[in-house]
């Protein structure tokens, strides 16, 4: 790993591999850079690619207050490293701050692949609850982050109750509760974009092609949210990753690099 300096003078810890075109692949939330390393590897055998720790994970800094706008400085750094231009790819809730990073950096990000940014648009599953964030920062205060991953996968994601004990039992666990506090940094990046209403007109100004890619066993909430930034942003594309869920980003990484490669480099 090595790493830069970001504009407010936070570390960010990065990896940089493989040789063509940028790319930097946005891990999601509770996770650091080793999350994609599936992705990683594959990409790097036709792109320069870049991930990194996003803030309050592995390497990277964690200054107080969290501030999502702080994110998008990281990413126009990272870019920086890249030469100047890159792409970006992200999966699930990583997808919204790759979308406000390509707005607000302009020229700068050459093309988008999301895999399906967890955008509630209708009636198709509940919203995420109104106190969401508050709720996980009060867990994460008192030290119960364990609790705060099992609200969240409970009240937020919809897992059955029945669920969580055989997932305690997997080490995956164990590091999201190690990055608990990030639900809470999602969850503000995330506002606005997952309360069962129409996405906001005025968030995002995009130039650069976008392909939002939904899995064929997916939950239709995700094509609904897919079709909605079609209809909102002018160069988007909907892709469907036939025989895939929603963990495809991580857990089918060749077919999701297959894809990115054609629309990147096509």
């Amino acid at each position: 790993m090595q790493t830069i300096t970001s504009a407010d003078g936070t570390t960010i810890a990065y990896e940089k591999t493989g040789s063509g075109p940028a790319i930097i692949v946005i891990s999601n939330v509770a996770e650091d850079h080793t999350g994609v390393a599936g992705l990683t590897k594959i990409l790097s055998e036709h792109f320069t690619v870049i991930s990194f720790d996003r803030r309050g994970r592995g390497g990277s800094g964690d200054p107080q207050p969290y501030n999502p706008a702080r994110e998008i400085e990281d990413i126009a750094a990272l870019i920086e490293i890249a030469g100047g231009s890159a792409a970006l790819t992200s999966g699930s809730g990583g997808c919204a701050i790759a979308l406000d990073a390509a707005s607000a950096l302009g020229n700068r990000v050459t093309g988008l692949y999301l895999y399906e940014p967890p955008f509630i648009v209708d009636e198709s599953r509940p919203p995420a609850p109104a106190d969401y964030v508050d709720h996980v920062e009060e867990l994460v205060a008192a030290d119960k982050r364990s609790e705060a991953v099992e609200y969240v996968m409970t009240d937020m994601i919809g897992v059955p109750a029945e669920y969580i004990e055989s997932m305690k039992q997997d080490p995956s666990w164990n590091e999201m509760a190690r990055y608990a506090h990030t639900f809470a940094y999602e969850g503000r990046i995330l506002q606005g974009l997952m309360d069962g209403k129409p996405l906001p007109a005025d968030r995002w100004s995009i130039d650069a092609p976008i392909a939002v890619a939904v899995g064929g066993n997916s939950e239709p909430y995700f094509r609904a949210g897919a079709d909605a930034l079609a209809a909102l942003l002018p160069k988007v594309t909907v892709l469907t990753l036939p025989g895939q869920d929603h963990g495809a980003f991580w857990a089918a990484p060749e077919p999701v690099a297959g894809q990115i490669r054609e629309f990147l480099l096509s």
